[in-house]
C-alpha cells in the first residue's frame, strides 16, 4: 500500500479560503458537540475516565428546557455533551438514531457572516442563519452549515463574550487541580458511503477552503477480507484536519461498512486527542475502566519495526505492555493507541496520539490497526 500527496498538496495561495484574513477564516475547532442518550451520565464518564474538567452547564430550570448540556474541557479540547430532557428532544432523537457520538464539529471563525455567506454561495446548505445570542457578559455570533450525513458545523465568534461558553450556561464549581491527559484535537475522522468520499472532499475544498493533502488507496489499508480508502482534508492554517474514509470493495463487511450500519449512515467515527504523555494517559484511562484495542505481541517483536522506528522516548517493552503503536516518517515519530467503542453500539471511539515531529497518521500502523478492528468485528459477529 502506498500513501501519496493529494492533488492539491502544494502551499496554499495567500488569501485562499480557510486562511486567516480570508472570507472563510478558520481559527480552529471551537468545540465538539456529543449527542448522547443521558448527558449527566455521559459527562460523568468523560470526567472520570478521560480526566476532563466540567466548566459549565445549562438545562431545565437553568437556561434551557429541551436539553441538558455539560461543557467539559481538557487543554484546548472542549466537549459539549448534550442529551434530551424533553421526551422528543432533538439530541434525544439524534442519539436514538445514530448512537452516542459527535453531531457537530464547531469552527471558531474570524467573521461568522462572511464565512457563512462564502460557504452558502459555493453550495453549502445553511442550517442556521448568522445571529447573536447575548446576555450581560456580551454576545456570541453563530451560524450553522450542514456537512456529511447528520454532521453540522456551527460557526462561532466569541470574541465579544466574557461569560461561561454561551448565554444561558452557568459555571460549574471548580474541583481540585488534576493533570490533563490531553490538550488538543489532533484530527476528526469521518466515514461516508462507498463512492462518496471524493464528493465530500470536493465539498469541503469548495465551500470551506480545505485542501486534500494526503490520500491512502488500494492496499494501503486492507486485509484479505476488507479495506478502506481515506483522504485527509486540512484547512489553510493547518490547525484543523478532517480525514474522510469510505469502504473499499472486499470479501466481507469492512469496519467502515459496520460503522455505517450501526450509525445509520455517514458520521464521525473517532476523534484523535493529542497528549504529551501517552503512557500516563493510557494508564490513567485504563485504570478508570476504559478499554483499548489489543495489539498482538508479534507487532513489537517484528525486526522490521525495530529497524524502522529507531530510538523513541518510551522503551518498546513499555509500549508493548500497553498496546501503544509507534510509527516514524521523514519528520519524526508518533505514538498512538485507540480505545474500543465508548458505548455498546460500536460507533464512536477515541484515539490518543503523542507527536514528536511527525505530522502523519501512523501509516506504518494501519495494517495492525485494521486487523485489530477486524478482530473486534469478528468478536461481535459482524465480519
Amino acid at each position: 500500500m502506498s500513501s501519496r500527496p493529494g492533488p492539491a498538496a502544494e502551499a496554499p495561495r495567500t488569501g485562499a479560503a480557510g486562511e486567516e484574513g480570508s472570507e472563510f477564516a478558520l481559527l480552529g475547532i471551537d468545540h465538539l458537540r456529543l449527542c448522547v442518550g443521558n448527558a449527566w451520565q455521559a459527562a460523568h464518564f468523560y470526567v472520570s475516565a478521560l480526566g476532563m474538567t466540567p466548566l459549565a452547564w445549562r438545562g431545565p430550570g437553568a437556561g434551557g428546557r429541551e436539553h441538558g448540556e455539560y461543557l467539559l474541557a481538557s487543554g484546548q479540547v472542549r466537549f459539549l455533551v448534550t442529551g434530551g430532557a424533553e421526551p422528543d428532544s432533538a439530541a434525544g432523537r439524534w442519539a436514538a438514531r445514530h448512537g452516542d457520538g459527535v453531531s457537530d464539529v464547531a469552527f471558531a471563525v474570524r467573521d461568522v457572516d462572511a464565512a457563512f455567506a462564502y460557504a452558502v454561495a459555493r453550495g453549502a446548505t445553511g442550517l442556521v442563519e448568522p445571529h447573536t445570542v447575548a446576555d450581560d457578559r456580551g454576545g456570541v455570533r453563530t451560524a450553522a452549515l450542514a456537512g456529511y450525513g447528520p454532521v453540522r458545523h456551527t460557526l462561532v465568534d466569541r470574541s465579544g463574550y466574557g461569560g461561561a461558553f454561551l448565554p444561558g450556561f452557568h459555571p460549574l464549581p471548580g474541583r481540585s487541580p488534576r493533570r490533563e491527559l490531553f490538550h488538543t484535537v489532533d484530527h476528526v475522522v469521518g466515514c461516508v458511503e462507498r463512492g462518496r468520499m471524493d464528493h465530500w472532499v470536493d465539498f469541503y475544498r469548495r465551500t470551506m477552503g480545505f485542501t486534500p493533502t494526503v490520500e491512502f488507496v488500494g492496499d494501503d489499508i486492507a486485509t484479505e477480507y476488507s479495506g478502506l480508502m481515506s483522504k485527509v482534508l486540512t484547512d489553510g492554517t493547518g490547525r484543523i484536519r478532517l480525514p474522510l474514509n469510505e469502504p473499499a470493495p472486499g470479501r466481507r463487511r469492512s469496519q467502515i461498512e459496520e460503522y455505517l450500519h450501526y450509525h445509520q449512515g455517514p458520521g464521525i467515527q473517532h476523534v484523535a486527542l493529542e497528549t504529551d504523555d501517552i503512557v500516563a494517559a493510557t494508564d490513567a484511562m485504563r485504570a478508570a475502566g476504559v478499554e483499548f484495542l489489543a495489539t498482538p505481541d508479534t507487532y513489537y517483536q517484528d525486526p522490521a519495526l525495530r529497524a524502522r522506528i529507531g530510538p523513541v522516548r518510551v522503551d518498546l517493552a513499555d509500549l508493548n505492555d500497553r498496546g501503544i503503536l509507534v510509527d516514524r516518517d521523514e519528520d519524526g515519530y508518533l505514538l498512538q493507541i485507540f480505545t474500543r467503542p465508548l458505548s455498546d453500539r460500536p460507533t464512536f471511539f477515541v484515539e490518543l496520539i503523542e507527536r514528536h515531529g511527525s505530522r502523519g497518521f501512523g501509516k506504518g500502523n494501519f495494517q495492525a490497526l485494521f486487523e485489530a478492528v477486524e478482530r473486534e468485528q469478528a468478536r461481535r459477529g459482524n465480519l
